[in-house]
């Protein structure tokens, strides 16, 4: 039974991603300008900021409710 269930798991994995739903989450391309050890910035040969660019994962922010002030009453 086990092997039946993991087998559809697996059988199902291939048709979801081919169908456009995907689990992964989204990223974002974040650059920051290069610096050197005491701080200033790199220039290249135009005199413009070098960066260095990483992709990121966006999370998205949960909304929730206001957690109850404790009361100290005794």
């Amino acid at each position: 039974m086990k092997i039946f269930i993991t087998a559809v798991i697996v059988g199902l994995i291939p048709l979801l991603s081919y169908h456009g739903i995907s689990f992964a989450a989204e990223t974002q391309k974040v650059c920051v300008d290069k610096l050197t050890n005491d701080g200033k910035k790199v220039l290249d040969k135009q005199g413009k900021p070098v960066q260095e660019c990483k992709e990121m994962k966006v999370h998205k922010k949960l909304e929730g409710t206001k957690v109850p002030e404790k009361s100290d009453k005794k």
